[in-house]
């Protein structure tokens, strides 16, 4: 017999947290009706300056079967936080975690981008990807780098070696679940190698919270500007130069001018 759940919950904590949050975020978009479309990320969107999706598409999911299947592999990769004899361990998986959910996200725009503007491939102008997979692919990715040796458990019956792992589940997950975001689980597997392999390294507790505190200015600000959300103590205007944006905190009087930036079906991750 394995152990019992609450002893396995205690050796995971990160993974027990995460799960608890996307399954609360799961059941309040079915409690409200929301759609796909008013979480999800799109390369359209994130042209108009809808930003905030980056996150939010990470962390909802359009079906309880496509909950189950990215929290059963995430369940199953949080043995990376029992790791810390690897330089693993929770501390690792917080601080990565956040690297995967941000930086999967940009990798997916920039595949979209690169087939939109080289190749001319419209369709995946408007394709939305939605889920958590991104980061379940990225984690499978160092894990199988990290521990070659471990397996992959999924719903209690299925294993698989994690040294295949990922493009078995890529190439699985493709042919049994068209809808499934091809792009999406490559680009968790090509931040996941970055980082395995040392290419992304040196997160502490200071970059960590550097990097949660820009998410959360960037989160605030993009949602404030795309009017998906209305901050009433947050005003953004122009200022001097209309091409520039600028943002007014209310009842401070103070402005602060931001410089120029220049930009160049639903799926589910």
């Amino acid at each position: 017999m394995g152990k019992p759940l609450f002893y396995e919950i205690l050796e995971k904590p990160a993974t027990s947290c995460i799960i608890g949050i996307c399954s609360a975020i799961w059941f309040y978009i079915q409690k409200k009706n929301i759609g796909y479309q008013h979480v999800g990320l799109s390369y359209e969107t994130a042209m108009e300056g809808h930003y905030w999706r980056i996150i939010t598409s990470a962390f909802s999911h359009i079906s309880v079967l496509h909950l189950v299947f990215n929290m059963s592999a995430l369940w199953s990769l949080g043995v990376i936080e029992q790791l810390g004899h690897l330089s693993l361990g929770v501390a690792y998986y917080l601080q990565y975690t956040l690297v995967l959910v941000a930086l999967s996200g940009i990798v997916v725009l920039a595949i979209y981008h690169l087939f939109i503007q080289r190749f001319k491939v419209e369709y995946f102008r408007r394709v939305t990807a939605v889920g958590y997979s991104c980061v379940v692919f990225g984690w499978m990715t160092i894990l199988s780098v990290k521990q070659p040796s471990s397996k992959l458990d999924l719903f209690g019956f299925l294993s698989l070696p994690i040294s295949f792992a990922p493009f078995e589940s890529l190439i699985f997950t493709s042919i049994i679940v068209p809808q499934a975001s091809f792009v999406g689980h490559l680009s968790g597997i090509i931040v996941g190698y970055a980082i395995a392999w040392g290419l992304i390294h040196g997160m502490n507790n200071y970059w960590v919270v550097s990097m949660l505190g820009w998410i959360v200015v960037v989160f605030v600000f993009s949602l404030k500007r795309s009017g998906a959300y209305d901050f009433n103590f947050i005003e953004i205007e122009s200022v001097t130069d209309s091409s520039l944006p600028s943002v007014r905190f209310l009842g401070t009087g103070r402005t602060l001018q931001m410089s120029a930036i220049a930009v160049e079906g639903v799926e589910v991750v």
